[in-house]
């Protein structure tokens, strides 16, 4: 199942490989190949091949410029490429009510163009020297990247540097790009029945939290953006103090470094902006929205409070997500699509790599004919196990190497190897990402009973129904209904 947490800018010429890297807030880029696994044997065979669980941030140097620009850099010779990828820490839990979606709206504007540099010429220049860039943005950062042959390096260095702190924001181009952002949202969450029973369902979710709101914001804040704005966003979160800088690829650091000094550490250092925001009460009872909107299927969503990766449990709900929905031997597949045929598809995510702490998700689509609430009973009664059984060895062991052999596979993209260290980066330094492996072996039946019996319950839980306008499902009887309690969401 699609989560949307991350907003790529709309198809432009610049857009090439990975436009979204699907890291999901849950188990991220870990599980990004999970469903191509073809047995245990290649497991095996994936796990014990020599270096497979060497680990990668052995090879990685960083470097903090006098300015605060960190410089994370991993020599990886396999292929002529590298990846350079610059990260802000800011996205949608920066901004503020009233100013939702304002970290997306930069990001348009960031290839509108310097004084060194055209509008619209950034992504030429990349495309004239072999290479493809883009850049996306989540609830907790935004990046931007640019894949090129290693001997180019040089171009992304000094494009990067100059729109780091030369941009020109134009009125002009504002309110053009500004009805472009208005469409992208009407195209992707509001004419998308699901992700707009997910947005809705977050702002049910969080009552403080920035989370509650969607990263591309909100259409009435849209129509209320101004320049100055964004100028303002720029000039606080777009500076060598919030951002790092991570790249993988064939270069010698040793003249790589010198090179980025020269371009990056002329700018002046900033106060970094504060990261602290509120987080929510404990949750006491189950919250419900239900939403009638034309779509071809109904669809289920509930989310979870659950600790993110400082805490050791967020690592066990990582193993629980695997149990659930890791593959056609999961237990939402066996039980909810082959089993019971009461769904097309079902899936589990967990909030590992999120800021603050945030949701693990359950979702299913209900087969043809099937209602919603036959789907979600069976569907908690899968929950439920989880807090009323132990998880068979077998079981468990499964679902540890499907994680494992998913790490290794995550490993051989430069781009992906970079974009793993900076999604830890972002959390708690990508020093973290050592601890992942030892942490999910670890796990055992007894955490699985006890995190699911602190977490997976119903008083913690957002429940999200969508029904097809005219459909008889018992969930939709009458108009559409949401829970509110003082004001979530817009």
């Amino acid at each position: 199942m699609r989560r949307y947490d991350k907003i790529t800018s709309r198809p432009r010429k610049h857009e090439g490989s990975p436009a979204r890297i699907n890291f999901r807030p849950c188990l991220s880029v870990l599980r990004l190949f999970r469903n191509f696994i073809a047995s245990q044997l290649l497991i095996f065979l994936l796990l014990t091949a020599p270096g497979a669980s060497a680990g990668l941030t052995d090879q990685v140097t960083e470097t903090v410029l006098p300015n605060g620009l960190k410089v994370i850099l991993l020599e990886n010779h396999k292929a002529p490429l590298v990846t350079f990828q610059v990260w802000y820490r800011v996205g949608s839990r920066n901004e503020t009510p009233g100013k939702t979606g304002l970290s997306h709206m930069l990001e348009h504007m960031m290839f509108k163009g310097t004084k060194k540099v055209g509008p619209e010429m950034f992504s030429r220049i990349i495309q004239e020297n072999g290479g493809n860039n883009n850049a996306f943005t989540s609830h907790d950062y935004t990046a931007y990247y640019e894949n090129l042959r290693s001997d180019r390096v040089q171009v992304a260095i000094d494009l990067e540097a100059d729109r780091m702190r030369h941009l020109v924001l134009r009125g002009k181009d504002f309110r053009t790009e500004r009805m472009v952002v208005m469409e992208e949202r009407r195209q992707r969450m509001e004419d998308n029945p699901q992700a707009y029973l997910w947005e809705r369902m977050e702002a049910a979710a969080f009552r403080v939290s920035p989370y509650r709101w969607p990263i591309i914001g909100w259409m009435e804040d849209m129509e209320q953006w101004m320049l100055n704005d964004l100028k303002s966003y720029y000039k606080t979160y777009y500076n060598p103090a919030n951002a790092f800088l991570v790249v993988v690829g064939d270069f010698k650091k040793e003249e790589l470094l010198p090179r980025i000094r020269k371009a990056f550490g002329s700018f002046q250092g900033s106060v970094k902006p504060d990261e602290e925001r509120a987080e929510d009460p404990p949750q006491k009872e189950e919250r419900r929205i239900v939403v009638q909107k034309e779509a071809q299927l109904p669809f289920l969503v509930k989310g979870y409070h659950v600790p993110n990766l400082h805490h050791p449990d967020a690592y066990v709900l990582e193993v629980i997500a695997a149990v659930l929905s890791g593959g056609k031997s999961s237990r939402l597949y066996e039980g909810l699509v082959r089993g019971k045929r009461l769904a097309l598809e079902a899936d589990a995510d967990n909030s590992l790599l999120s800021h603050d702490p945030r949701l693990f998700y359950v979702s299913a689509v209900p087969m043809p004919g099937r209602d919603t609430a036959e789907l979600e009973k069976a569907l908690d009664g899968e929950i439920a196990r989880l807090r009323t059984e132990p998880v068979k060895d077998e079981e468990l062991e499964r679902a540890k190497n499907q994680i494992e052999a998913a790490f290794v596979f995550s490993q051989d993209s430069l781009f992906s190897q970079a974009a793993l260290l900076a999604r830890h980066e972002i959390v708690g330094g990508w020093k973290k990402l050592d601890d992942y492996l030892s942490s999910i072996r670890n796990v055992t039946a007894e955490d699985i009973q006890g995190v699911a019996g602190r977490y997976l319950v119903p008083e913690n839980s957002t429940v999200g129904i969508l029904i097809p306008e005219g459909s008889k499902d018992s969930r939709g009887q009458g108009k559409a209904r949401s829970w509110e309690d003082g004001k979530i969401g817009r």
